[in-house]
């Protein structure tokens, strides 16, 4: 399962609620890249590290290939088609989006820039260039509510997919 999104549309809190309710890996690639130091140099402009996607694949691999495995990430187009059974974009109104952006400390081009990437809906079309047009869902994640909502639909379909292919 990948959840993939905007940054501040929930990845994170989706991706540990459902691994927690599910009983699934988490792995937040963001994470792992800070502390396996996954990094090929520094973008100035956008003030944070790049990451090293050959690396991250390496480092993921062994743990894709056992399954069961929830991935947290904003960005898609390096993952291996193989590695997603299923994938999630969340979807959040650029009026609470960028409240939550500006909360995290995002000022100026990076804010902007991610405020136009949601509305342009970039990381789902680039979803949607990167897999099955049948395997990527747009999912609502503005309240707890969209929340609530989101991980029941997640875990009919964990639940459907372990009765289809065990």
């Amino acid at each position: 399962v990948w959840s993939a999104g905007t940054p501040g549309v929930g990845k994170t809190t989706l991706g540990k609620e459902l691994a927690s309710r599910a009983g699934l890996s988490y792995i937040n690639v963001g994470d792992l890249a800070k502390e396996g130091e996954l990094y090929e140099g520094f973008d100035e402009e956008y003030e944070c590290p790049i990451l090293d996607e050959d690396r991250v694949i390496d480092e993921l691999e062994d743990r894709m290939s056992e399954g069961g495995v929830i991935v947290d990430y904003h960005g898609c187009d390096f993952f291996p088609e193989r590695w997603f059974h299923i994938v999630f974009v969340l979807r959040t109104e650029n009026s609470c989006l960028y409240d939550r952006l500006e909360s995290r400390g995002y000022t100026g081009k990076k804010l902007q820039d991610n405020i136009q990437c949601e509305i342009f809906q970039t990381l789902y079309e680039e979803a949607v260039l990167s897999y099955k047009r049948e395997i990527v869902h747009q999912l609502p994640s503005n309240t707890p509510e969209d929340l609530e909502r989101n991980l029941d639909q997640i875990m009919q379909w964990i639940e459907q997919w372990m009765k289809d292919n065990n």
